[in-house]
Formats: C-alpha cells, structure tokens, sequence
C-alpha cells in the first residue's frame, strides 16, 4: 500500500507537465521585479555596484544540503556566487543566456569566481526541469543550459512533458530513463527541500537570488553590475 501511494504521488509530477500551459514570466513578486528590471537595464562598463539587500553567513550558506551542490569554477576562488534560480523563470532565462557567459569568461573561468547553482522551482514544470539536470549528471549545466535557452519550447507549451522528452533525448536521456527521472520521488523531495532550506533558511522569495559572498541580491542582475560587484571583492 505505501509503495503504491509513493507511486502515484511521484506520477503527479508528470500528469502535471501535461496541464495548461504555463506562462513564461512568474518568477517573483512585483518588488523583485523591479529590480530584476532594473538589474538588467543598459549600464556603463563603470557601472556601480548595486546595494546588497542582506546578508547572510556564508558558513551557514554553504552547508550541505539535500543535494550535492553543482558548481562552476575552482573550489578556492575568491568570489562565491549562490544563485537560486527557477527553470520556468525568464528573468533567470535571462541571466543564463545573456549575463553568464560573459561572467564566466571574465571571472569563473580565470580563477576569480565560482558559481553554486540551487534549484528554486516555482511549478511542477520548473522541477521536472531541475529533476532532468539532476539525473543527467556531469551534463547537469548543460542541460539547465539548453533548458533555458530553450524556455519558450517547453515552459509555455500544453504538453510538457514531450517537449521535455525530445529535449532530453538530445542529452541521451531514453524513454525509460527520462521517466524513471521524472517519477523519482526522493530526488523530487530533495529538490523540494533546496527550495524550502532558501526560502526558510534565507528569506528567498523570488528568483533569481544572488548571494555573492554572503551579501543578498534579488533580480537578474546586469553584466556590469555583477561585475562591478566581483571586482571590489577580489
């Protein structure tokens, strides 16, 4: 009996990929998404940097979880940046596809900064989307890479759950091993509890959410303005 009630509780996910579709924008509420939009506006290469919200201690911050963190960049970098992002988010779609690269190749890759990726979903589409990262891997970044680029082709569709599917099989995902992901019950709970530790353990309410040394920034912040706040750390 309790192996069936799991069972259809960790099949809720995937009939839900398959109700109305989703629209691509909730990510946080309207005081967030001012300074998402304010975080994104066109700035100078001498930007200052933007006043941090809060801070938190990054003992604590850095504590394990419920997962095993997923990280861009070397262990003793300078600069630690904990984002916690939505896959259904497109403030985070944002970032993802026009802020990070750059910021990789300017600080992670040299040395200067490392990224810690958390899993924040807001719907059951966001967390199937960080459930397949999840069980692709060591191709876990470049699955929440494709999966952000490719927003619009699955977050807003009626059926999800195929356009996952032939997403996923570009990763090598089969048919069997994609919904063996998707009806993982303990990996969902994890997922779950990454977002419940953020929002209890330290106040995120919105996404994205930047910690970059402790110190709290709410929106998708601007090429400039991450810059300028990784420069006046290192």
């Amino acid at each position: 009996m309790i192996e069936t009630m799991t069972r259809r509780k960790a099949l809720a996910l995937m009939g839900a990929l398959s109700a109305s579709a989703l629209a691509l924008s909730a990510c946080s509420e309207d005081k967030a998404e001012a300074q998402t939009a304010s975080g994104q506006a066109t700035s100078s290469s001498t930007a200052a940097a933007p006043r941090p919200s809060g801070t938190v201690d990054m003992d604590k911050l850095l504590a394990e979880g419920a997962l095993p963190e997923k990280v861009l960049g070397q262990a003793d970098a300078p600069v630690t940046i904990v984002e916690y992002a939505s896959m259904t988010c497109g403030h985070c779609g944002n970032f993802h596809n026009n802020t990070l690269p750059t910021i990789k190749e300017k600080y992670i890759d040299t040395g200067k900064a490392r990224l810690i990726m958390r899993e924040f979903p807001f719907d059951p589409r966001a967390e199937a989307g960080f459930m397949l990262a999840r069980c692709a891997d060591d191709k876990y970044f470049a699955m929440i890479e494709v999966l952000f680029k490719q927003q619009s082709n699955w977050v807003s569709v009626e059926n999800a759950q195929q356009a996952l599917l032939n997403i996923a099989k570009l990763a090598g995902f089969t048919q069997e091993s994609f919904e063996a992901c998707l009806t993982d019950q303990k990996l969902l709970d994890d997922v779950r509890a990454v977002r419940s530790r953020g929002a209890n353990d330290f106040d995120v309410d919105s996404t994205p959410t930047f910690f970059i040394n402790g110190n709290k920034y709410t929106g998708a912040l601007s090429v400039d303005e991450m810059s300028a706040i990784i420069d006046g750390l290192v």
